[in-house]
């Protein structure tokens, strides 16, 4: 079976070659079924050209998903942990210590969702033709870029050491940071030998295609936040009324001059018209209800509208991300668990029906952060992901639940920096330059919340990115500059202001008010400790263990009716979160005839007038903070930025009146001395800004880049000093108090498969021996591996749990004691080159670790191992194998192991002794497994 090289191309149809693109995932299932069976005619699978969608299997099939977990984890849900059935081979420390395989999450791998669930859906509809669109857009093989018509195997590139070609990745699973850094290293290096004018140009190009990417990354974040912005200003002010000269403008542009003199002020725009006063007009011959029947026609409208809104949102949320139906053949297409290697199925090992992830739901920081340390979420940062989050966040923030857009801000961007990047090859077929763009869009998501392009680079370099060189830096700052300047042309808010809570203060602060500064910090940091240990309980405790569980559109209206109960009334929880944020951050003068909402006190000496004020603002902060508890988490689009800000900056506001009446209360105090004749020397504007910034510290554990963001909102640095010493204070409570800061519970909770770089861990008297896997299935090369066997090998692979390895090749040492590692190679990319040669299943394998060359440098390069394409035997499994897999000695600390993983993002570390004899194997998820149980312990 010799074939060209154009033919090993090929965007469509069977695999036929080690770079030949993806097929349909069914197609590859069905191949390995085949293996071993008698009938070689009758059988032959032919490429599916429409997604089968009409009749969904009774009994599981060729079709039935690679893992249907009745324990798949879920969005804001704690799974139980799986307790496997220990057999004389699975003595793993993953099987030994009763861990589950992480990521326990049950994800498409095929085009129907499960055999157990099924659903018909006509051809003709508007989901199944997206997903055939979707299955149909030509994807090349991964390692497709490697390949190089006119390189020669004696140029530069053989002193670049070969680890195999890969396919593509599955989801959550984790992509090799060498080989990509490998395989970019290979790419640019090719461009840098030509000499002629054209090469240059090719050279110049590609060093700017990143800054490129970046710009218009940059630029189409901001038009979209632009978009979302208004529509949520919108639909948030539809619930109260409409613009009668022109519906679609939003309460503070129906009448402009006044809300630029008064803004959020209510009853001052004679052209807006409240839902009583329609109703009314036509139920009292044109006249506006009054008293109690005004309120109730108001309520009654804000509720409906609110439902509306939310239950739109979540609908969206649900049945447009759905995990199970995204299509890719990306995805792996390894055989069902119930497989028993005889071409049968075995039907009982499919009898629940398996849970879902829905991708737009909640902030999607979480996922962010977990995508960019390493693994792979196929269809998160798509384009029908990236159309829910937008238009369901504007609709849910619009309903007035308690949740921002903030947050949301970061997936958005994400999405667009990830379907940008896919247009060029040097970023679409390499996962980790990829992630070089989600770094930079993640800092364009903050700037565009913010209005903060510093703050954002810091935010994307602190909190989510995981390898964050200068030149990603360089270009995140780039990227979060175009955003915010684009915004400010934009001008969501009418105002040139880029967030609506921007403010600016001419005092400075004084010594003494460092100590309330001090207590702010510390109520920031205990809220943020046990708001994340409240939201853990309830996602864990009631929002998975009760009938909410299996009905998400029902807890959302729930949420949705009793936030409008206890919003409805208040003022201050009726407003929309930015609003309230605004009002709170302003200052409050003497004479000054805005008041701002009624926050500012009239006479701050007057206790009955001071004591009003406060008494409503802390009804709206326990209203606030009790929401959010259970409104985070469920299945829509939400962020915690804004109403986090809210509920500090409210604590803040009420130290702030406080101080301040004790400053008008005793003027002549020694404490108030440095005041003088100033009776506005108290903001209590200011303190509300330290408060927002300590609770969110403690909510989110962020330090520098959160202080960053405060001083850009301010436009000032005059409060540098308290802002950096509360957020500091805050976040040391919240440490003593909750290890772990909000985003880190929600990916403990969604158990997603997370490697913390910048925890540090107690390693004790432990071993590599207490994690290493010294039974992993291995192929031996002293026997004969057939096709047929090897298929086995991976079934049995998969049935283990260890879905994101595979196979060390070993041979005998030459004293016939031992075992010698001749390479690795991964289970799909074992599952691609058994696809190939699934009709020959009695024909043997071969392994040469010199690619069947004796004299040929161990060395040899991708160039030389493209160029074989064309003589390549397809039994010659060599092509896919790592010969230098990354290896430690079994006497080596677990820091070493450690730092392996973490710094240089290794996918598998093989084990060996003193000798240099193969021990064992650690994958990454089985390393993750161990750092959890460890963490439980200590």
């Amino acid at each position: 079976m010799h074939r060209s090289r154009s033919s090993s191309l090929s965007l469509t149809g069977p695999p036929t070659g080690p770079l030949s693109g993806p097929s349909p995932t069914d197609y590859r299932r069905q191949r390995l079924l085949r293996i071993g069976t008698n009938d070689t005619t009758s059988t032959i699978p032919t490429i599916p050209t429409t997604p089968s969608h009409d009749v969904a299997p009774e009994t599981p099939d060729e079709a039935t998903a690679l893992r249907s977990d009745s324990n798949g984890a879920n969005y804001g849900t704690l799974p139980p942990i799986r307790r496997p059935t220990l057999t004389p081979r699975t003595s793993s420390f993953r099987f030994r210590r009763n861990l589950p395989a992480l990521p326990d999450l049950s994800l498409p791998r095929g085009i129907v969702s499960g055999p157990v669930t099924p659903t018909t859906i006509s051809p003709t509809s508007f989901r199944s033709t997206l997903h055939h669109r979707i299955s149909q857009r030509p994807i090349s093989a991964y390692d497709a870029p490697l390949v190089n018509s006119k390189s020669t195997a004696s140029e530069a590139d053989i002193h670049v050491r070969t680890n195999g070609i890969r396919v593509w990745y599955s989801s959550f699973s984790s992509i090799d940071w060498l080989h990509d850094s490998i395989k970019d290293s290979v790419r640019f290096s090719r461009l840098r030998r030509g000499k002629s004018i054209r090469s240059r140009v090719r050279l110049a190009y590609d060093k700017s295609l990143g800054w490129i990417i970046v710009t218009i990354v940059g630029f189409l974040t901001a038009v979209v936040a632009f978009l979302v912005v208004r529509g949520e200003q919108w639909l948030f002010d539809i619930k109260d009324g409409y613009c009668a000269p022109a519906w679609w403008h939003a309460r503070q542009f129906c009448c402009p001059a006044i809300a630029e003199a008064k803004p959020f002020e209510e009853g001052l725009c004679p052209d807006w018209r409240t839902w009583s006063q329609v109703l009314g007009s036509w139920t009292h011959q044109g006249h506006a209800p009054a008293g109690d029947e005004h309120d109730g026609l108001e309520y009654t409208a804000y509720t409906i509208i609110a439902i509306l809104l939310a239950t739109t949102s979540c609908l969206l949320t649900i049945h447009l991300t759905a995990s199970t139906s995204f299509v890719t053949r990306k995805e792996s297409g390894v055989l069902a668990p119930g497989f028993r290697g005889d071409g049968k199925y075995s039907p009982s090992s499919h009898s629940e029906p398996k849970r879902k992830l829905y991708y737009a739901a909640g902030s999607g920081i979480p996922e962010i952060k977990t995508i960019l340390s390493g693994f792979v979420i196929h269809g998160y940062l798509g384009g029908r992901t990236l159309f829910t989050k937008a238009v369901g966040l504007a609709l849910s923030v619009g309903s007035g639940l308690s949740l921002g857009k903030e947050g949301p801000f970061v997936h958005i961007a994400s999405c667009i920096g990830n379907i940008v990047s896919r247009y060029n090859s040097k970023y679409e077929n390499n996962e980790g330059k990829r992630r070089e763009i989600l770094s930079a869009a993640c800092a364009a998501g903050v700037a565009v919340a913010f209005g903060a392009p510093i703050g954002g680079t810091l935010f994307s370099l602190e909190e989510v990115s995981y390898f964050f060189p200068p030149k990603v830096m360089w270009r995140s700052f780039f990227c979060a500059m175009i955003a915010a300047v684009t915004l400010r042309f934009l001008d969501p808010f009418g105002t040139g202001k880029l967030v609506l809570f921007q403010v600016t203060y001419d005092k400075d602060w004084h010594a003494y008010e460092l100590i309330f500064f001090l207590l702010l910090g510390a109520l920031g940091g205990v809220y943020g400790a046990y708001f994340s240990k409240l939201n853990y309980r309830w996602s864990r405790d009631v929002r998975n263990a009760t009938w909410l569980k299996t009905h998400p559109v029902a807890e959302v209206i729930l949420v949705t009716l009793i936030t409008t109960v206890f919003c409805f009334l208040n003022p201050f929880t009726r407003m929309s979160g930015t609003e309230l944020v605004y009002n709170l951050f302003s200052e409050c003068r003497t004479g000054n005839t805005d008041s701002y909402s009624g926050l500012c006190v009239l006479d701050p000496g007057d206790l009955s007038r001071t004591w009003t004020v406060i008494r409503a603002i802390l009804v709206a902060m326990v209203i606030k903070g009790a929401l959010t508890i259970v409104t985070f988490g469920i299945k829509l689009p939400a962020g915690i930025f804004i109403p986090t800000l809210g509920v500090g900056a409210c604590a803040g506001r009420i130290v702030g009146i406080c101080v301040q009446w004790l400053q008008w209360r005793y003027p002549g105090s020694g404490v108030f001395g440095v005041c003088g004749d100033d009776m506005d020397c108290v903001i209590p504007g200011l303190y509300a800004m330290v408060g927002a910034a300590a609770a969110l510290s403690g909510v989110t554990r962020t330090t520098v880049s959160l202080a960053v963001i405060m001083f850009e909102l301010t436009d000032t640095l005059t409060y540098a000093a308290p802002v950096m010493l509360s957020v500091l204070v805050a976040k040391t409570v919240a440490d003593a108090l909750e290890p772990k800061g909000i985003y880190d519970l929600v990916i403990e909770l969604s158990q997603l498969p997370y490697l913390d770089a910048k925890h540090e861990y107690l390693w004790g008297n432990l071993s590599l021996g207490e994690v290493m896997d010294r039974d992993a299935i291995a192929i031996q090369l002293d026997r004969v591996n057939t096709v047929e066997s090897l298929r086995d090998q991976l079934q049995a692979l998969l049935n283990s749990g260890h879905d994101d390895c595979g196979f060390p090749i070993l041979k005998q040492n030459r004293d016939g004691d031992g075992r010698r590692m001749v390479g690795y190679i991964g289970a799909s990319e074992l599952e691609h080159a058994l696809t190939i040669v699934a009709d020959e299943g009695s024909e043997e394998v071969r392994f040469h670790r010199n690619d069947t060359h004796e004299d040929r440098d161990m060395a040899a390069s991708y160039t030389s191992l493209t160029d074989s394409m064309a003589a390549h035997d397809p039994f010659d499994f060599s092509v896919y194998m790592d010969k230098a897999p990354l290896t430690i000695q079994s006497n080596s600390p677990l820091e070493l192991l450690h730092q392996f993983f973490a710094k240089l993002g290794a996918r598998y570390v093989v084990v060996t002794d003193t000798d240099g004899d193969y021990e064992g194997v650690i994958d990454k998820k089985t390393w993750l497994a161990f750092l959890s149980e460890l963490e439980e312990k200590s």
